[in-house]
């Protein structure tokens, strides 16, 4: 049966893997199954971005079974991670978000 996986502009944006796929191969890939999509969506997602297998809804006209969909990580930490935060409380002091 298969699942054609449609890559987005926002996965190419935000992952280089992506991108390559699509300049070489064009903008679809097939897949046998949709774990094996989703395990390569993993393989592009980076520190710095995610990139996710989102199934096409039902009244989609193209043929693709799902997309290839990316987000970049605002304000990412040198390391690529998201940065941490701080809000704040109720005597407008902040306070560590993590904690």
């Amino acid at each position: 049966m298969g699942y054609l996986v449609a890559v987005k502009p926002s996965a190419r944006r935000v992952s280089a893997r992506a991108g390559r796929w699509v300049n070489r191969e064009g903008p679809t890939r097939a897949f046998d199954t949709k774990p094996l999509a989703r395990e390569w969506a993993r393989a592009c997602t980076t520190g710095a971005a995610t990139v996710w297998v989102q199934d096409a809804p039902a009244w989609a006209t193209g043929d693709a079974d799902g997309y290839l969909v990316g987000r970049r990580f605002r304000d990412a930490g040198a390391d690529g991670s998201p940065a941490q935060t701080t809000i704040a409380d109720s005597t407008g002091e902040s306070r560590d978000k993590s904690r």
